[in-house]
């Protein structure tokens, strides 16, 4: 069977998964229906706010449904009624099995990490806070457990030294929307072999809270530039300075001996700012004070003092 022959329904939400549906339509694959988020109240004055998904959907005249609840037989039927051969998701939530198990060559996933490494809802942010020099992208079938199913195609992807979330992220998502066109291919020809997971090779990416952004100044220099780039642009790494929170989107780090306790703030009033760790200092480039805007370290210092 030609991919183009097939019927697909896709399932995304954020921006992420923009890239991928954009894929798919511009390779001419049939996108017979698309499944997103419900409109959202946002922003000052909490109007209703489409996912990007929805907006590029209704651009192109896709048919979307946005079910508040995906066991609703009202969306049941018309899900059943589109007559899907294959699912994709990227970046949705959890579905149930009588949505994944519905179309019959299944549903398949694009996830943002070389499975079954950092299985999980964060996996571009806690590659690069655990300090790998290598990540990548997943095709698989999805099953009951979470980033489990059986692996279709993957391509890895170098994370550069200074590289943070967002640049990963925007260069994961055309790499992704490429393994994914080439999977919905490969699948509609019959030249994929799926391949079970290795769960004893698993390791997670967990939801991040408000906690893990925290830096411990009392950690290693390396270990918390890495954190500090794993968290930027969003939600970004955080410390507190005069009973306010300051978050921190990039800088440098230094390893070098001192005798300054951890923590310690130290600047020039001009040109640096830099927090004291163990084993060296973190300068601060990009920073946001808690009811400011985001700005360089030059400009938060004019009117800063500590």
């Amino acid at each position: 069977m030609h991919y183009k022959n097939l019927r697909i329904i896709f399932m995304g939400t954020p921006e992420f998964a923009v890239a991928s549906l954009s894929k798919l339509y511009d390779a001419g694959c049939n996108i017979v229906g698309v499944i997103t988020a419900p409109d959202k109240p946002a922003g000052r004055g909490m109007q209703l706010q489409q996912s990007a998904v929805k907006q590029y959907a209704t651009e192109k005249g896709i048919t979307v449904l946005q079910p508040e609840k995906l066991k609703d037989p009202v969306f049941l039927e018309t899900l059943q009624s589109l007559q899907a051969d294959l699912q994709i998701v990227v970046a949705f939530r959890m579905l149930p099995e009588l949505v994944w198990n519905m179309p019959p060559m299944g549903t398949l996933n694009l996830h943002g990490s070389l499975l079954p490494k950092y299985r999980g809802a964060a996996p571009i942010n806690w590659a690069i806070i655990n300090g790998e020099k290598e990540t990548g992208v997943t095709t698989f079938k999805l099953k009951h457990e979470i980033d489990t199913g059986d692996i279709l195609l993957s391509e890895t992807i170098p994370i550069g030294d200074d590289e943070n979330a967002g640049s990963l992220h925007d260069r994961m998502k055309e790499i992704g929307a490429e393994v994914l066109l080439k999977t919905v291919e490969g699948l509609a020809e019959g030249t994929i072999q799926e391949k079970p997971q290795e769960d004893i090779q698993a390791t997670h990416a967990p939801k991040i809270f408000s906690s893990t952004c925290e830096i411990d100044w009392n950690k290693e220099s390396q270990h918390i530039y890495n954190l500090i780039r794993g968290l930027s642009p969003y939600p970004a790494a955080y410390t507190n300075i005069n009973e306010k929170k300051l978050k921190i989107f990039s800088g440098n780090a230094e390893i070098r001996n001192h005798n300054i306790q951890s923590g310690t703030l130290e600047t020039d009033q001009k040109t640096f700012l830099r927090f004291a760790t163990c084993d060296g200092f973190i300068y601060i480039k990009e920073l946001q004070l808690e009811g400011k805007k985001r700005m360089s370290t030059e400009e938060f210092l004019r009117g800063f003092r500590p």
